[in-house]
């Protein structure tokens, strides 16, 4: 009897609740674009609401075992959900900068932390593709996402400050109107920065005084509703209450006028993970284990897989507050009508890792739990589920967007349009992640990791490390191996040679802009 693997449990029973006899139609609907729209003939609202560090591989809504994300699957009912879904980056900047301008790191070059756009292809984002047919927002919690968004402040109508929502906060570089860019880095990530002395002890320590006492009171106030303390961001000063920024967002897109396109970054479930008092406790003793990995050579951390279980119980309690949360917003928008006439898509900038002794994601790993991120999509009146296999990247959605708006797609977009929302299917597609934070961004690529999914097949290639790893490939198919547990490298070189060629002639293309 041939072996069922979860993978394949995964697509059954994905399959079976929207009906397989009318997947085809469904599908066939959707991209048709037969769904309700404006008297333009496109949807009158588009809003993107993204969650930092959100990996599918913790939402049970993409089967993960732990019932983390009831409100999800709800949503995912109505909307098309993308299974094999990839982050063009394993943080913050490049993931959030592929998803808004439609580029792989290695072209847009923001890959370093808080780095930013290559400044001849700053025009190159979603906000200016959109035109002025939409009324152009964005609302970026997380600082280094703001740096990006900053880039981008001529085509954006209306910005709000990452602090907006919040209970505390102090950031000084929102005041800067004619230069806001220069504020932050001026003021926020230099002069004011929360993870260090201050750069300046005759104006930093003053602000870190106020600050801390205003967070103390703080804490002190809602210790019994968030006893592991408030949520807040990391090196910047923003303390907030989860259902603060909810009604936040919630309110601000009832406010729109019609139709606008809305960028909501949330900077949960990104640590420090802070649910609260009802979901602090939710998984602990429910008997989940995940599967045990050796430590890798590359992990910074090198935490033994106790501490590494004990902080994924916590982060998935607050995957399953900020789940609740979004049952809310959810409520809240099919009350308003928001979801008959909009196109909702939810979805990360990357995801998170506790395996392999790695405890988030500030590292050069490339494994499935730090790159699968979730992605749903929900049409504007779309009533039944499509689930759609192939690897997409997150680099597919801004030229989904604009055809789905009826604009055209810009010759710039490396990405593709999404199959079930106007692309064709394609299972042996070719997309890209990289990581190459310690690389500088005006030169070749040469100390990175670039991983390329195609098929079932994943290549993971190691460059300019240390440990063996200056110039190392791995590689998995994770049809038969979803742990990335099996590495066929060398056993299967008739796989790995072609995989091996395609991705290097990527990388050289890349590469060759950047050559002296």
């Amino acid at each position: 009897m041939p072996a069922f693997s979860r993978r394949d449990f995964l697509k059954l029973s994905a399959l079976v609740p929207a009906g397989l006899a009318f997947f085809p139609l469904v599908s066939r609907l959707v991209n048709q674009r037969s769904f309700r729209q404006g008297k333009s003939g496109v949807p009158e609202n588009i809003f993107i609401i993204l969650f930092d560090a959100m990996s599918a591989r913790n939402l049970s809504v993409y089967g993960y075992p732990r019932a983390t994300t009831p409100n999800f699957t709800r949503f995912a009912e109505r909307a098309t959900v993308y299974h094999s879904h990839y982050s063009a980056g394993n943080f913050t900047t490049p993931g959030t900068t592929s998803l808004l301008t439609g580029l792989y790191p290695w072209t847009h070059r923001a890959i370093n932390e808080a780095g930013l756009v290559t400044r001849k292809l700053a025009g190159d984002n979603i906000f200016r593709a959109m035109g002025n047919q939409y009324k152009r927002v964005a609302f970026a919690q997380n600082i280094w996402a703001n740096f990006i968004v900053n880039q981008f402040n001529s085509d954006i109508d209306i910005r709000l400050a990452p602090g907006s929502f919040s209970l505390a906060q102090a950031i000084f570089g929102q005041w800067f109107q004619n230069d806001i860019g220069a504020g932050y880095r001026s003021f926020d990530d230099f002069l004011f920065k929360v993870d260090s002395a201050p750069a300046s002890l005759v104006f930093g320590t003053p602000e870190r005084l106020f600050y801390l006492d205003q967070a103390t009171k703080m804490e002190s106030a809602y210790h019994k509703q968030y006893p592991k303390g408030l949520p807040h961001s990391v090196n910047y000063p923003i303390y907030y209450r989860l259902e603060d920024v909810f009604n936040g967002v919630i309110a601000t897109i009832k406010k729109l006028s019609t139709p606008s396109f809305a960028y909501i970054h949330m900077w949960p479930p990104h640590a420090p993970y802070r649910p609260n008092r009802n979901f602090l406790s939710k998984f602990n003793a429910d008997g989940y284990q995940a599967v045990a990995k050796p430590i890798h050579p590359l992990s910074d951390n090198r935490k033994p897989q106790s501490d590494l279980d004990a902080r994924r119980v916590v982060y998935d309690g607050y995957i399953a507050n900020i789940d609740f949360e979004f049952g809310r917003l959810l409520d809240a928008f099919e009350q308003a009508g928001i979801l008959d006439k909009s196109v909702i898509v939810l979805t990360a900038d990357h995801g998170e890792m506790f395996e392999r002794g790695e405890d988030g994601h500030d590292t050069p790993l490339m494994y499935d739990p730090i790159l699968h991120i979730p992605l749903i999509i929900a049409a504007p009146g779309q009533q039944s589920r499509v689930d759609i296999f192939d690897p997409t990247n997150s680099v597919d959605v801004l030229p989904t967007l604009l055809h789905l708006a009826g604009l055209p797609i810009p010759a710039w977009s490396e990405g593709r349009l999404l199959p079930g929302l106007g692309g064709e299917t394609d299972p042996q597609r070719s997309t890209f992640s990289v990581e190459a934070k310690l690389n500088p961004a005006s030169a070749p690529l040469k100390m990175a990791t670039i991983a390329m999914r195609k098929g079932p097949y994943k290549l993971i290639h190691y460059m300019g490390y240390g440990n063996g790893f200056s110039d190392a490939y791995e590689m998995y198919n994770l049809d038969d191996d979803l742990e990335e547990m099996n590495d066929l490298y060398q056993s299967e070189p008739a796989v790995a040679s072609p995989l091996k060629e395609e991705l290097l002639s990527n990388l050289d293309a890349s590469n060759s802009h950047f050559r002296g």
